[in-house]
């Protein structure tokens, strides 16, 4: 069930990342760091969703522990688009406590992987 919830999660974050992408390249007309921000926050999903697709406990962990760099890597993003004025305070905080969240499901995962192997 969990697998399923952080599924979901990660793509609507996805989603969310893809506008919020959009949104600054036609609004700020700033390409490099939303790009890097894009990047980071829709593999996360592609990483979850190779993972859930593992051939072995070992590949699903590093595949889980790819996203989980990847979560940490969008962290860096917005705030770093935050503090440059590339985004708002309201908008850095809705993807900030959803990447957060994400974050969290992710390290569950993983330590309850590990126990299990």
């Amino acid at each position: 069930m969990t697998e399923n919830i952080i599924k979901a999660k990660s793509f609507k974050f996805a989603i969310d990342i893809v506008n919020t992408y959009k949104s600054i390249i036609e609004n700020k007309k700033e390409y490099e760091l939303s790009k890097q921000l894009l990047r980071s926050g829709t593999s996360i999903g592609a990483n979850i969703r190779e993972g859930l697709n593992a051939q072995s406990i070992k590949d699903f962990i590093h595949k889980f522990s790819i996203a989980q760099k990847e979560t940490d890597e969008s962290l860096y993003w917005l705030e770093l688009l935050k503090e440059t004025n590339y985004i708002t305070s309201d908008q850095f905080e809705k993807l900030n406590e959803k990447c957060l969240e994400i974050m969290k499901i992710i390290s569950k995962i993983i330590i309850t992987s590990k126990n299990k192997s």
